[in-house]
């Protein structure tokens, strides 16, 4: 074991715990938060970490935050921040802490960057071969759609995540739904839509934690729609709110043995071509003639116990929760050499 885990003779670790607070924020758009965490999940990270032997901080990452880091000096921080505003956000505190030159947990900022602008992901690993249904951005300045792109289509807020702007509507069969949508996203989320080609069939996610030759790709998870007979089903902000009375999880995905490698593969190729560092979930689907398409990558993952999907994948595999935690947390500590 790294020195200053588990050795309780040893002076504990001074860590800082990044993030954003749900706030219950009025606003007219439901999922304003849906990317922030609650208190639930800030203290679960922390009895986790104190475990270690960790002298835990808390340091929501409000507009103080470079105060605050002056005043702890932490040795590490575990970030599961998502940033204020903007296409950067997620970078943000990422940002701060290199420029303090303070050790932290997960992905560096260039790597948040790109990973949270889907259309600039999907170009990069386009030169790395990677499959990825045909898609476009449409900004008010570039409204329309390439004919290359065929009907139907998913459309997306171009950079968020945890399924934010994507509503049980998202996709779309014609250009007259096409402009509708486009019109209320933008009025809503101020920003640029991602029109991709839909892709009929299954959806998975894959979780990977590690670095190095110690990285672990866990088998694909595959969210189960319980409406079969539907042929557009998607992972929207509402089914992830409702799981339960929408989805079911299977893990590991009944899939034949050449197919579940290749999607592993191609989730290990995805993260090591971002530069991906501790821990972060690939998500793709199949269509249905078995093509696997990269759908996006999230290296700053949700860690809700008993909600989000990457805690779910590591329970599926038999990594309790607080193991999952203190691994990640491992990773980092290695990286640095601490």
């Amino acid at each position: 074991m790294e020195k200053g885990m588990d050795d309780n003779a040893s002076c504990p670790l001074r860590v800082g715990l990044t993030y954003n607070l749900k706030h219950n924020t009025v606003s007219e758009v439901e999922d304003e938060e849906a990317e922030y965490d609650s208190e639930d999940t800030v203290y679960a990270i922390k009895k986790a970490l104190e475990k270690e032997n960790c002298q835990v901080t808390l340091l929501e990452a409000t507009e103080d935050l470079p105060s605050k880091l002056k005043e702890f000096r932490p040795d590490i921080v575990f970030n599961i921040a998502e940033g204020i505003g903007g296409r950067g956000r997620e970078a943000q505190v990422p940002a701060i802490l290199n420029m303090f030159r303070i050790p932290f947990t997960g992905s560096d900022e260039t790597t948040l960057c790109i990973a949270l602008d889907k259309a600039l992901t999907k170009r990069i690993l386009t030169t790395y071969h990677i499959k990825t249904p045909k898609y476009q951005v449409i900004s008010k300045n570039h409204a329309k759609l390439n004919p290359s792109v065929k009907f139907p289509v998913i459309v997306k807020p171009n950079a968020e995540g945890s399924s934010k702007g994507i509503s049980d509507g998202a996709v779309v069969s014609n250009q007259e739904e096409l402009n509708n949508l486009i019109e209320a996203n933008m009025n809503l989320y101020k920003e640029d839509m991602l029109v991709e080609e839909y892709i009929e069939g299954r959806e998975f996610t894959v979780g990977i934690l590690g670095n190095g030759d110690e990285l672990k790709v866990f088998p694909p998870m595959e969210i189960v729609f319980h409406n079969r007979k539907s042929k557009l089903n998607i992972y929207s902000y509402n089914v992830k709110k409702n799981y339960k009375e929408y989805v079911s999880y299977e893990c590991p995905a009944k899939l034949d043995k050449e197919t579940e490698a290749k999607m592993m593969r191609t989730a290990r190729k995805v993260y090591e071509a971002l530069n991906c560092v501790d821990f972060a979930r690939v998500d793709f689907r199949m269509s249905e003639d078995g093509q696997i398409y990269f759908i996006e990558i999230n290296p700053l993952p949700g860690l809700a116990p008993g909600y989000s999907d990457y805690p779910m994948i590591a329970e599926f595999n038999g990594v309790k929760y607080e193991d999952l935690v203190r691994a990640i947390f491992r990773n980092a500590l290695k990286r640095y050499g601490l």
